[in-house]
């Protein structure tokens, strides 16, 4: 097996408050250098300030299956018994797997054709393959005791995996964490050359305005997936999620002291500690470094630490940008003198 040769380094410290208490540093691994000392910049000012709050929302991994009825009102019916039979398919789910466990059905009619989107909780793994081998399991089942329904596929796209939706916006997909930080307006001028004024304006018509003039769904950050992309490499994640993983939302406003708060919340970040990629020995490596292998923990702890840093580096890396990018100039001008040194 050959292995692409993806440059990283390590980020930090970041100074974890809330459902994580700790300092820890996070792996980056890309092409993009200056992202090594943007999001470096994000962590060295909220660590001054007192940390970053890490708030875990939810954790849920989603597969859709399609099946077809002969007419739209048999498809209802059928959706309305299986709603009330999820006692008896969870029975089902746990003969694929110990950690699977189905919180949640979402049914979509469309015309003859019943959607099912399928929500489990699946400890320590990202849960793609857990997920998908609990619906083949599911599927036979739903068959023999439904009918009128047929087969049709395994995955509906109302899941929805590496693909950009409101659904998952909505619902969650993966973890659902929320980072925030407040700064203290000399903090802010020091360390990000700028005002929690002039911050927060930029967001407002960058963010906001300049996402909704750009028809973004349920999105509204600078460029969240730059770290996501980084962290995921580095951690032996499926990077193709950071698609639905970019869905964030940042927020900012001034206090009446002139404080910054500022806060990113991203409600589709897919990652586990466990499973395919996490394998490798550098993957080992980084996930042990940041304390996300511990033997000892509950099924999903080591998961959710694991998406409460990865949240937190996001965070600092919007952070960063957003400030940099109030002062003319100051973008190009660090990608100039960090990637094109030899030139």
């Amino acid at each position: 097996m050959q292995f692409a040769q993806i440059p990283m380094q390590w980020v930090g410290p970041l100074l974890l408050r809330g459902d994580i208490e700790d300092r820890v540093e996070a792996p980056m691994a890309t092409y993009e250098t200056p992202l090594w000392p943007s999001v470096n910049r994000g962590a060295r000012v909220t660590e001054k300030a007192g940390g970053i709050r890490i708030t875990l929302i939810d954790a849920r991994m989603s597969r859709s299956i399609t099946l077809q009825a002969v007419n739209a009102h048999e498809a209802h019916q059928a959706a309305q018994a299986i709603l009330e039979q999820q006692d008896r398919l969870q029975a089902v789910v746990s003969q694929s797997s110990r950690f699977a466990r189905l919180i949640e059905i979402h049914p979509k009619i469309i015309g003859n054709l019943l959607i099912l989107r399928l929500e489990f909780t699946t400890g320590d793994a990202s849960g793609h393959n857990m997920v998908t081998h609990a619906a083949d399991q599911l599927i036979p089942w739903l068959l023999q005791h439904h009918p009128q329904l047929r087969y049709v596929s395994i995955s509906g796209n109302f899941c929805t995996d590496k693909k950009v939706s409101a659904v998952n916006a909505l619902h969650g997909r993966g973890k659902n964490v929320v980072a925030e930080t407040w700064l203290p307006e000399k903090l802010v001028r020091r360390y990000l050359k700028t005002t929690p004024e002039k911050l927060v304006e930029l967001h407002i018509k960058k963010n906001l305005l300049g996402s909704i003039a750009a028809g973004s769904l349920m999105s509204a950050n600078a460029h969240a997936a730059n770290m996501l992309l980084a962290f995921y490499l580095a951690t032996g994640q499926d990077a193709a999620n950071i698609v639905e993983g970019s869905q964030c939302i940042d927020h900012a406003e001034v206090h009446d002291n002139g404080d910054l708060y500022f806060s990113t919340t991203l409600p589709n970040l897919i990652v586990g500690t466990v499973g395919n990629g996490k394998g490798l020995d550098f993957v080992q490596e980084n996930l042990a470094r940041m304390g996300c292998t511990d033997p000892d923990a509950l099924p999903g702890e080591n998961a959710r630490r694991l998406a409460g840093i990865c949240a937190a580096t996001v965070l600092c890396g919007e952070l960063s940008l957003l400030a940099a990018q109030t002062n003319p100039g100051e973008l190009m001008a660090a990608h100039l003198k960090l990637e094109r040194k030899g030139s």
